[in-house]
């Protein structure tokens, strides 16, 4: 049955379709996804601010193929906006979630991750084919992202060690660093900076994840080689390439169970012990929300954001 119906969100009319249909084997339907993000587009929306949005869509479920979307679909409202960006590949017209009705809209898509660059519209340079991804006129960045992937064996307390040793490392430098979870097993950490070219900030980024693969290598590793990360928290510092992008904090993830990508506080990553579940149900999350508001609000980069350091030798 297609529980089709036409609603407003925003003063935006909007029609949606098959709300009672489960989108995950735990039952969760795309009614309540679409809730979901409606209500936590508050916090969500100034994280997402002039970011290229690609989405992962799982139209028959996530126990279903799902695919990566970076262009806007066909048939997108007149009233979503886009933002062309030239790739190798030709221009490609990606969707910008500004509003809670294009969060509504794309959820309704059975677009369940939504995943950005660390990059802003405001600070790309624009070109014949749309935002100039390579070269002088290349984006700048406004966050570096610390991912650090945990390899088998490796459990949440360890990945909270690695988390305290990176941001101590970041601390030391000038930068503050926000923890949140992956939303599956991963901790990540999001540096605000003053607009930095995106191949200056992959440098950077890439030189951290050595220094500390040598400090402790016992606990990191700065290659991508899956058969050498047994053990290991690879710190995933390609990331920070203009042309790569990051799951977007409160994003769901599309796994057996719907997950967030849910910012912490400090304390709760030193609380982490090896049988934390590291996933935070939508449910969890909006009640976070209301007892902590957006712990991510102080991660928005501003003009007062610290300028990134030279990288390390």
């Amino acid at each position: 049955m297609n529980d089709r119906i036409t609603t407003e969100v925003d003063g935006v009319s909007l029609s949606l379709s098959n709300l009672h249909k489960p989108l995950f084997p735990s039952g969760f339907t795309k009614g309540e996804l679409i809730s979901y993000y409606v209500e936590v587009a508050d916090a969500m929306l100034p994280h997402l601010r002039g970011r290229a949005v690609t989405r992962v869509r799982f139209p028959n479920g996530t126990s279903a193929q799902s695919f990566f979307e970076k262009n806007a679909p066909a048939g997108a409202p007149e009233w979503v906006r886009t933002l062309d960006v030239a790739t190798s590949a030709g221009s490609v017209n990606y969707v910008l979630a500004e509003d809670r009705a294009t969060l509504a809209w794309l959820a309704n898509l059975a677009a369940v991750e939504l995943h950005t660059p660390q990059w802003r519209a405001e600070h790309a340079n624009v070109g014949p084919d749309g935002v100039i991804l390579e070269g002088e006129d290349e984006p700048r960045s406004t966050t570096l992202i610390v991912d650090l992937d945990p390899g088998p064996g490796i459990t949440p307390a360890d990945s909270a060690k690695g988390a305290i040793l990176a941001a101590t490392l970041l601390a030391q430098l000038g930068l503050e660093a926000f923890p949140k979870t992956s939303g599956n097993k991963g901790l990540q950490l999001s540096v605000p900076i003053a607009p930095t070219p995106a191949s200056r900030v992959f440098a950077f980024a890439g030189s951290l994840a050595k220094a500390l693969a040598a400090a402790h290598p016992k606990l990191f590793i700065a290659t991508m080689s899956k058969e050498a990360r047994s053990g290991l928290i690879f710190v995933d510092y390609a990331q920070n390439l203009a042309a790569r992008n990051t799951v977007t904090a409160y994003s769901v993830r599309g796994l057996d169970e719907p997950s967030v990508a849910t910012p912490l506080t400090w304390d709760e990553v030193g609380a982490l012990t090896p049988e934390t579940r590291l996933r935070t149900s939508p449910a969890e999350l909006l009640e976070r929300l209301g007892r902590y508001g957006d712990l991510w609000a102080a991660q928005v980069s501003t003009p007062d954001s610290p300028a990134l350091p030279d990288p390390l030798t």
